[in-house]
Formats: structure tokens, sequence, C-alpha cells
């Protein structure tokens, strides 16, 4: 029985007398700039990544929140020492990532509803969950 190659296939491979032969790194190379997904590997990075969802604080904590942000609108002349954490949204897409900053609070800006720090940090009242001081009264 014969086959369409078995005239050529014990025939030696051809080497060319003009060029070089190229190793198989080489040759592999030439083809890596070919990108038919171009950006494909950012996507499916991207869609991996974990948001967190944003908690929604209960009545309760809202309140115990704002007692304790009017406590230190008192005492914002000592420049007190307070833990925030809070929300931040993602800039692409749903959820984001909670973030707890420790610094000087300066400014209680309530117009804008923004607490400012010595750092020149700016954090937003709504996106707050928790907020701790040593100079906050236990039974607020």
């Amino acid at each position: 029985m014969t086959h369409d190659y078995d005239d050529i296939i014990s025939l030696p491979h051809p080497v060319s007398k003009r060029f070089p032969q190229m190793s198989l790194r080489d040759r592999a190379a030439q083809f890596t700039p070919f990108a038919a997904l171009n950006g494909h590997s950012d996507a499916i990075r991207e869609t991996a990544r974990i948001t967190d969802a944003k908690i929604e604080i209960s009545e309760s904590t809202a309140e115990v929140l704002d007692r304790k942000i009017l406590f230190l609108e008192n005492e914002i002349r000592k420049n007190p020492v307070v833990s925030i954490t809070y929300f931040i949204p993602d800039a692409n897409k749903k959820g984001g990532a909670y973030k707890t900053f420790t610094g000087k609070l300066t400014i209680i800006d309530r117009e804008r509803n923004m607490l400012s720090f010595d750092t020149g940090e700016q954090i937003s009242i709504h996106s707050i969950i928790d907020m701790e001081s040593d100079i906050l009264p236990f039974d607020i």
C-alpha cells in the first residue's frame, strides 16, 4: 500500500546554502508580535479581580457614628487621632474596597460631609462604616 509522501519521506531535510539555520527560539519568536486577542489577558485579569460589596449600615449604627462625629466636632481643637474604616467605590466595576485610615482629625466639614486629616486625606462621612478614637467615651 502506498501513501502520498512515500517518495519523499526518507529524503534528508533541506538546508539552505544561502541562509544559516535559525534556532528554534528565533523561529518561535517571529510569531510573538501577532496578538489576535490583544487586551484579552487584561480583560480576564480585570474580570477575575474581586471587589467587596458596599455594606449598608443600620439606622442604629448610623446614629452611633453621628454621635461620634458630633463628639469629635466639639473636641476638634485637640486634633484627636481617629481610625476610620470606610468604603472606596471601584472605578471599573461594581463594588469596591474597604480601607482603614488612622490620622489626626483637623476639620469636620458638615456642608461637604467630609472629614479632613493633617496628612491631607479626606474621607466622605457617607462612606464611613466604623470609627474609633481613644478620646471617644465608651457610652456613645
